[in-house]
């Protein structure tokens, strides 16, 4: 879906290999689930912050409020966006789109 609309995507398998694809390419944003093996979402984006405390970064998961205080944290110290799962395409460019303009 992001390939189609022109964006260049890489993918990661987990927490673990996620880090290293961010290491390799330094992406401008990345799009993480939360609960993931090897590393969570949060955890991978602590140790991506030691390199880029600024990263875009756009949260998903099908139980936000689970993480409440933590997502809350990221929302106001690195302006991080949440996205609900289900989602529509037109969420997703939504937030996108925030990133871009």
């Amino acid at each position: 879906m992001l390939e189609n609309e022109a964006h260049e995507v890489r993918l990661a398998r987990d927490g673990q290999d996620g880090f290293l694809v961010y290491l390799i390419f330094r992406a401008d944003l990345v799009i993480t689930d939360i609960q993931m093996p090897e590393r969570d979402g949060l955890e991978l984006m602590r140790l991506i912050r030691t390199y880029d405390p600024w990263v875009n970064t756009i949260y998903v998961s099908c139980d936000l409020n689970r993480y409440g205080s933590l997502l809350e944290d990221e929302r106001v110290k690195h302006q991080a966006c949440l996205l609900q799962k289900p989602f529509s395409k037109g969420e997703l460019f939504r937030l996108l789109s925030q990133f871009t303009s």
